[in-house]
């Protein structure tokens, strides 16, 4: 490329059944490819996938990122070659350069929970400087605060009297939860997720918030802490229902739970799961999304 311009890259695009996804990705990837992603070519809905799997639509755009001065025909002509008919449409692009960490900000503007919490992309100044401001980059790592599973727990935590308490953030993400509970008050937090990516993101953003000597980052595996005085699970309903156990684990007698990630129909069976140890509130709903909340009992003397 002639370093006197703006780099350019070229787009590669292939849209395919479910089952060729991940080979064509691989195969892309053979072929010299930069990055490649996945994403939706035929208007199905989908969700966060659970722990160890990666779920597809049944239609899939495979889309490779290459350097722009590549000659796509001997690419285009070798994946023919190699997937034939199985390849239902192709596509390419030119695309001018620009800072790709930054285009989620175009979706994230500062965001208001409850009547003091407000979440706010790093770069903008809080709306409230007196209010309670989280600085967020959510990085590679889920949660922004604009999904209606994240909002509904923050707007649980912000109703909360989180004072000296301890907090757990199951599937910490971005961070956003503990960071939110440590700046409403929480003595201290500690975050748990199985993707290192996530840890990362945490970890800077409490940071960008002056936090970070009050959370704790870690992997599932990891030897747990005392068991905390709230714990929050925004996860999915399956990983909910499996990991109740050890989320239950986590939890001190008489203190409060949040479980989320859950479509409304899904709460019947998550609550059951938790049933046994815990009296639970009314559910909360928020577009089609529920939040399970409650307190674990204590044991009878």
């Amino acid at each position: 490329m002639n370093a006197d311009r703006e780099p350019i890259w070229r787009q590669l695009a292939a849209t395919v059944e479910e089952s060729l996804a991940e080979p064509l990705s691989d195969w892309f990837m053979a072929e010299g490819a930069l990055a490649v992603s996945l994403d939706d070519a035929g208007d199905q809905p989908l969700f966060e996938p659970p722990p160890g799997e990666t779920p597809l639509w049944h239609l899939t755009r495979v889309t490779a990122l290459f350097e722009g001065d590549i000659d796509e025909a001997p690419i285009a002509a070798a994946a023919r070659d190699r997937f034939g008919g199985r390849i239902l449409a192709w596509g390419s692009a030119v695309i001018e350069d620009q800072p790709w960490e930054r285009a989620w900000l175009e979706h994230f503007k500062p965001m208001r929970f409850g009547r003091r919490l407000w979440i706010c992309p790093t770069g903008y100044e809080p709306p409230e400087p007196g209010a309670v401001n989280v600085i967020l980059d959510p990085g590679l790592a889920f949660g922004t605060g604009t999904h209606p599973t994240t909002a509904l727990c923050l707007g649980w935590l912000e109703g909360k009297d989180l004072n000296g308490g301890t907090v757990l953030d199951y599937g910490c993400g971005s961070g956003i939860l503990a960071i939110a509970a440590l700046k409403l008050g929480a003595a201290a937090a500690h975050g748990i997720d199985i993707d290192p990516q996530a840890l990362t993101a945490s970890a800077e953003n409490a940071r960008k918030n002056g936090v970070e000597a009050r959370l704790t980052l870690g992997y599932p595996a990891a030897p747990p802490p005392p068991p905390a005085d709230v714990v929050v699970a925004n996860i999915l309903s399956g990983p909910l229902v499996e990991l109740a156990g050890d989320i239950l684990a986590r939890l001190r007698p008489g203190g409060r739970l949040a479980l989320s990630g859950i479509l409304a129909e899904q709460a019947g069976t998550v609550r059951a799961a938790y049933a046994d140890a815990v009296d639970f509130d009314p559910v909360g709903q928020r577009e089609g999304w529920a939040i399970l909340t409650g307190v674990k009992r204590r044991a009878e003397a």
